[in-house]
């Protein structure tokens, strides 16, 4: 076919409309990954919790881009590919459809008794008063009307192609505002303990993604305060422990020296603000420590964030990095039980969500951090072990509420001081949402009216016989099932048929006494 030839082949094939239906099956598949794993972007805690728990498949699963679903290359390929698909099967179709609507009906075919609905009977009409009937009531009845020589031809039912066009070009729209959203929006993740509050600017995110078009500018200047967290469990029956409520009580001002607000946050119930949407994504709990070094001076104070190590009963898991101590910089690891009680075997272990009966183990180590080096690190881990960070022989045992670790050495020591709750939030700014939702509900009243609304044309053709009356064929076409409308037109021109006989002194000779139907 020559490289001119390859290409329109190839045109064709990506603008026809089974390819966009495989290429929209391609994205619904595509986005399974993104809602089973969690994603960088959303739940960057639990993307380092899933390479915790499983390093050799969370590697393979990166190399996918799979904690990175709708920023992967792959899956930007497809959605580009969907919406050239789209463009160049929907486009094209509209100056068709306009055509469509301004031509006039097909005229009558030759044998209209061979149409999936038709009907015969006699007047006494004149055939020119039996179509001038005819297209009268079809008028009357919205049809697009056109009379030729002994026929009449009528057609109706374009606003079906018309909404069918409208649901393909509003999904055009939902994905170029989605594209538009990705490309100027952005999307931060911010770890909240209860009594402390972030800004609105890039350096308070713990993880920030942004579009490939965004501009510091877009940041909304507001700010935020958590003041109290409460979480409600099922306390009896065989739910117990299961989340009844999560509730975030904040407060936010819409700018520097705009007044505060209070708002319930709370999960599926964002807080709207500067334009940004503000969601509460998970919860855990954050213990209070006071740990004082060697020389006796206190050189850390203050909540910890420790990560669930699972959901049921929220035993967790955190580090506690204590770089001003002296003489040597102190670590911990630590496990948190939120309602600690003694399993069969003595050991400590979490019986319910909810902290009834708080307490924490600590593992102490001494040397140094590497916090000096300028080199990241993660603030959930202890890096340097055994090389730089020496594990410390303290004793390994629950500390209640109040109760003191004393480090071995005159290391110094470490007080659990209580407990209390934070939140992960996640920001959201997307300039293509309300388009998007627009073009979502013009898409569904579109495919809603494609659906109702068919196709129908109508045919009748009279001519004289002897004896003076006058044979009348009717025949109809409805795309996709038939509907009662054929019918009700036949039975209302063999009526103004029946009547004029009366009138006229004569009486109609019907060639049937209902309506005549055949299918191919």
């Amino acid at each position: 076919m020559g490289p001119l030839g390859w290409l329109r082949w190839g045109w064709r094939q990506l603008t026809s409309m089974r390819t966009a239906l495989i290429l929209l099956f391609l994205v619904a598949v595509a986005s399974i990954p993104g809602s089973i794993l969690p994603q960088r972007g959303i739940q960057p805690e639990k993307v380092a919790q899933y390479y915790q728990d499983n390093a050799t498949r969370a590697r393979w699963l990166d190399r996918f881009s799979l904690f990175d679903v709708f920023a992967a290359p792959w899956f930007a390929a497809i959605y580009i590919l969907l919406f050239i698909s789209l463009a160049g099967c929907v486009i094209p179709r509209l100056w068709k459809h306009y055509r469509a609507m301004r031509a006039r009906p097909p005229a009558a075919p030759r044998h209209l008794t061979r149409l999936p609905q038709s009907a015969t009977y006699e007047t006494d009409a004149t055939p020119q008063e039996a179509l001038d009937r005819a297209r009268e009531l079809l008028r009357g009845r919205r049809f697009r009307v056109d009379a030729g020589e002994g026929s009449v031809a009528a057609e109706k039912g374009h606003l079906g192609e018309t909404g069918n066009l409208i649901f393909h070009l509003a999904l055009l729209v939902l994905l170029f505002a989605v594209g538009v959203g990705a490309a100027f929006g952005y999307r931060g993740n911010v770890l909240l303990t209860e009594g402390t509050g972030f800004s609105n600017t890039l350096t308070s995110y713990d993880a920030f993604k942004p579009g490939r078009e965004f501009t510091p500018g877009r940041l909304a200047p507001f700010s935020m305060t958590l003041d109290d967290f409460q979480a409600t469990y099922v306390t009896q029956g065989p739910q117990r422990g299961q989340p009844v409520e999560f509730l975030g009580k904040v407060r936010y001002r819409t700018t520097p020296s705009s007044p505060e607000r209070p708002y319930d946050l709370r999960v599926n119930h964002p807080l709207e603000v500067g334009g940004a949407k503000v969601y509460l994504l998970g919860r855990g709990y954050a213990p209070t420590f006071t740990v004082r070094d060697g020389k006796g001076q206190i050189a850390f104070e203050g909540a910890v964030p420790f990560l669930p190590m699972e959901q049921r009963t929220f035993t967790s898991e955190g580090v506690i990095k204590v770089p001003d101590a002296q003489p040597k910089q102190l670590g911990f690891i630590g496990v948190f039980w939120p309602t600690a009680v003694a399993d069969a075997q003595g050991k400590a272990m979490s019986a319910f969500p909810g902290a009834a009966n708080p307490m924490v183990a600590l593992q102490a180590f001494a040397g140094d951090l590497g916090l000096d080096s300028g080199t990241p690190q993660s603030v959930y881990k202890l890096e340097g072990i055994p090389d730089r960070l020496k594990p410390m022989k303290n004793e390994v045992k629950p500390l209640r509420v109040g109760e003191t670790l004393t480090l071995p050495d005159g290391a110094g020591s470490i007080t659990f001081t209580g407990h209390k709750e934070w939140i992960s939030l996640a920001v959201n700014d997307d300039p293509g949402r309300l388009p998007a939702l627009a073009a979502a509900v013009i898409a569904i009243l579109g495919i809603a009216t494609s659906f109702l609304v068919r196709r129908r044309r109508v045919w009748v053709r009279a001519r004289a016989v002897e004896g003076g009356h006058t044979v009348v064929e009717v025949g109809g076409l409805t795309l996709g099932n038939p509907t009662a409308e054929f019918d009700e037109i036949v039975e209302r021109l063999r009526e103004d048929a029946a009547a004029r006989s009366r009138s006229s002194g004569g009486e109609a000779v019907p060639a049937g006494t209902a309506p005549e139907k055949t299918k191919e």
